[in-house]
């Protein structure tokens, strides 16, 4: 039995046996998967959290500059008003 089983694993029988039923389940389990809903809303709460966190890094970055500008701005007054009190 054993030597026959050797046999066939060189002969290429059992490889191809074991590569066929491999072939079916992994079939069956990919269809399982696309049939499947249960992690479904995780997928769309992470999509949607991913978005919110890409628009509020973009607005940061865009209020940043804005103000960047306006402390700037505060700054060159009072260094103004400073020189011109002295």
């Amino acid at each position: 039995m054993l030597m026959l089983s050797i046999l066939e694993m060189f002969n290429g029988t059992w490889i191809q046996h074991h590569s066929c039923i491999m072939s079916s389940l992994l079939r069956s389990t990919f269809f399982r998967f696309l049939q499947d809903e249960q992690g479904q809303d995780l997928i769309e709460y992470t999509l949607l959290l991913a978005f919110i966190a890409l628009a509020s890094a973009s607005i940061f970055v865009s209020v940043g500059n804005s103000a960047t500008t306006i402390w700037g701005a505060a700054s060159n007054q009072l260094s103004n008003a400073a020189t011109s009190a002295s």
